[in-house]
């Protein structure tokens, strides 16, 4: 079996190297690929004791910092039994030579996982508190100790967005297959924008959004935030403006938004409700020039979806259609980054 296939797993090399490394690991095993997700694959492993999760960067050629597994197993360790519902991650693995690339295990959480913000699948009345979880476990993220967790040291120091900005133009840049104009402007006016530093600096997670949690079976309460690939020390307010971002995309499933959706009538939060019940759990009085956040979570959001694009043209996505698809999405993220930046 090739081990550059990101859609496929060598299961004997895992099954060996797990035998070999995690203590109480009983084969056999065979391994199922999880379709949502489109930067690191993620696979579940079967066994006859129990089932993990194993997730892994794609094989080939990245761009540098990017899909970094390590991180994630580091920030997860880190944060198991705090007050921010996590996995329990158990090994990872830095030698490419297992299967093609670095990857680390951890448990498979039972849980509800829902796709779509309007929640669908759940009665009217059940659907708010869902949300309102949401407020309440990134208010926690936002509180964890760093120096207690030992994250400290987990992202630079300085301004947040100045450093991000400039990031995620270089990712953008490199991912480039064609000149879109929005986004050229976008990033100009963000670069002369970005807010003086407050001094706030906390666990941010970087693509904080409900596809991104799995909530306990017989309650609204989160189980575990998944996907913490992009997290670092940094700014909070970007985290509560992508829960704003994603709920103003239409409400697809592919675009997995909200816009549209008469939220009253529906059960659903608003967007004002959410920043208050965020700001009265985080303790602040509200947060200004929102749009500038906003519009930063735009960008963001454009330049991954680009890198994933650019990643289905090389052969490297991990869902290489719905990537190729996402890639006509980039635009209207920089069209609605400059919307977000006219309200600041």
């Amino acid at each position: 079996m090739s081990k550059q296939d990101p859609t496929k797993l060598d299961t004997q090399a895992v099954e060996a190297y797990l035998a070999a490394n995690l203590p109480g690991f009983e084969g056999p095993l065979r391994a199922e690929k999880f379709n949502v997700g489109q930067s690191n694959p993620t696979f579940r492993l079967i066994t006859p004791r129990q089932n993990y999760v194993l997730r892994r960067k794609p094989p080939g050629v990245l761009l540098k910092s990017a899909h970094a597994v390590d991180r994630e197993f580091r920030v997860q360790k880190a944060l198991y039994e705090t007050d921010v519902p996590v996995t329990k991650v158990h090994l990872l693995c830095e030698d490419d030579d297992v299967i093609g690339s670095m990857f680390y295990i951890m448990d498979e959480v039972q849980g509800r996982h829902f796709n779509l913000p309007a929640l669908p699948e759940l009665a009217k009345e059940d659907r708010y508190a869902i949300h309102d979880e949401m407020s309440r476990v990134l208010a926690a993220i936002h509180g964890v100790d760093l120096e207690a967790t030992g994250l400290s040291d987990y992202g630079p120091t300085g301004n947040y967005y100045e450093r991000q900005i400039g990031r995620w133009t270089k990712q953008y840049r490199a991912s480039e297959t064609d000149k879109i104009p929005a986004m050229d402007e976008l990033i100009d006016w963000l670069a002369n924008s970005i807010p003086e530093d407050d001094g706030l600096r906390t666990l941010a997670h970087g693509d904080y959004r409900i596809d991104n949690m799995l909530f306990e079976k017989d309650a609204p309460r989160v189980a575990a935030v998944l996907d913490w690939e992009l997290s670092t020390t940094g700014h909070p307010y970007a985290d509560v403006a992508a829960v704003i971002m994603q709920w103003s995309m239409p409400g697809d499933a592919n675009s997995r938004g909200l816009a549209g959706i008469d939220r009253k009538a529906e059960g659903l939060m608003t967007d004002e409700e959410f920043l208050e019940s965020y700001c009265r759990r985080a303790g602040i009085p509200g947060i200004d020039r929102f749009g500038f956040y906003l519009a930063f979570t735009f960008f963001r959001m454009a330049g991954i979806i680009q890198g994933v694009y650019k990643r289905a043209l090389d052969g490297n996505a991990s869902n290489p259609e719905r990537a190729k698809q996402m890639g006509a999405a980039v635009p209207k993220f920089a069209e609605a980054g400059l919307n977000a930046a006219k309200t600041v």
